[in-house]
């Protein structure tokens, strides 16, 4: 299993600025690899591994290329590579893309160092010493530990757009020495959960825990505020590096804060939980209508799914989508559909009578759909009636945030 880590790095000022050199000698040899694939006999190039034997040439014609190490730079000459992938998977998919681009340097903003030209030490504490080859001791913010099965299988090292720079570690652990998830045929109704992505709370889940949406009021409104006073500055002029500087911090505020919800609530779900079941949803065409967009977006409901798919491999927990159609208007006792405008919050089943919220249907849906999907029948034991707690769990954001859970059992726990 491959995943990441991420720390604050913190370099010092000759450091930051062999940093910067570096990345700016990475961005060329980007370029310079774009120019060859589209100028050089197709024999010669063609792969990340054939581009690979040019790289001598390179460091004879161009001395500063030597002035990297080397893999690295082979590593540059591979991001190219994965980009034209990329980028040849979108046009398959049917999408109107056009050829890679040259990078300017605030569009080439990262490096990565691939395999070796690093050593991490010095983590006992709170801080940790990366050193990176030709540049020297980078000091990180170490707070949380690498595990000890994990293999560290490359390190980049990023300036964010605020001026901060950023370290992550890619992370490889072998299979076997993941938690073993539980056995399918032990699942049931109380070791196991559906939640519905909502409109009025972030999540429903089917055990009746309703979580609001984060508030980001404040935000938003201090993020016109400065985007406002950035209009009105002359571009390219040092006020205006400022003010670009100011608006990018809160940006990045909102995406920390986005973030930082997400990884709370997406690490209580698989610790509380043997199964997570999920909706798998298309967002960027809910991002393209014109109504709410800017609050699916913070809802960041993708980013939530993967958070809680790479953290069921290491907590052993199964996450599966299900199809998300017709959850809110199937009724979750007897299947029969109901349509129901998006201003009507309750559920009520003309066929069986069965009733409850909206939002809650939705998610005994989902439970339902994921029993299905893992080739399990919806437990007699436990019909969605009793299945359904008699009332809904309302939990703030805050209370996310500040213990870690949206339960106090839990929140007491961990304190």
């Amino acid at each position: 299993m491959d995943y990441s880590h991420r720390y604050v790095a913190y370099p010092t000022q000759p450091v930051a600025e062999r940093l910067e050199h570096h990345i700016d000698i990475h961005r060329q040899a980007y370029n310079y690899t774009r120019y060859e694939y589209e100028n050089v006999d197709a024999d010669n190039i063609g792969s990340a591994y054939k581009h690979h034997y040019r790289l001598p040439d390179w460091k004879t014609k161009f001395p500063i290329f030597s002035e990297v190490n080397s893999k690295a730079l082979q590593r540059t000459v591979t991001r190219f590579y994965q980009n034209l992938s990329n980028l040849s998977k979108k046009k398959q998919n049917g999408n109107n893309v056009g050829r890679l681009k040259w990078k300017s340097p605030k569009e080439f903003q990262s490096m990565t160092y691939s395999q070796s030209g690093f050593e991490l030490k010095n983590t006992s504490g709170r801080t940790a010493t990366l050193t990176l080859s030709k540049i020297g001791d980078v000091r990180i913010r170490y707070h949380r530990e690498i595990p000890d099965e994990a293999t560290i299988k490359e390190v980049t090292v990023k300036k964010e757009t605020a001026g901060e720079w950023f370290v992550s570690f890619g992370l490889e652990t072998d299979d076997e020495d993941l938690p073993e998830k539980p056995d399918v045929n032990s699942l049931e109704t109380s070791n196991s959960i559906g939640i519905d992505l909502g409109i009025l709370n972030y999540i429903h889940t089917s055990d009746g825990l309703s979580v609001d949406w984060l508030d980001l009021d404040e935000e938003y409104e201090r993020l016109r505020r400065e985007q406002r006073t950035l209009s009105r500055k002359e571009e390219g002029s040092n006020n205006w590096e400022r003010q670009r500087v100011a608006v990018a911090k809160v940006k990045r505020r909102i995406r920390r804060k986005v973030l930082d919800f997400q990884q709370k609530l997406t690490t209580w779900l698989v610790r509380e939980y043997d199964a997570v079941f999920v909706e798998d949803l298309d967002v960027k065409p809910m991002l393209e209508e014109s109504h709410n967009a800017r609050n699916k977006q913070d809802a960041a409901w993708r980013q939530f799914i993967t958070l809680l798919e790479y953290k069921a491999e290491l907590y052993g927990v199964h996450v599966v989508q299900v199809e998300p159609h017709g959850t809110t208007k199937e009724c979750a006792s007897c299947g029969v559909e109901t349509k129901k405008p998006i201003w009507v919050r309750e559920h009520s089943c003309p066929s069986c009578e069965f009733e409850c919220d909206r939002d809650a249907n939705a998610a005994l849906n989902v439970l339902q759909r994921g029993f299905s999907k893992l080739g399990l029948g919806w437990p007699e034991s436990t019909p969605v009636e009793t299945a359904l707690p008699t009332d809904t769990r309302v939990v703030s954001a805050k209370r996310v945030i500040e213990t870690g859970s949206p339960t106090l059992n839990e929140a007491k726990a961990l304190a």
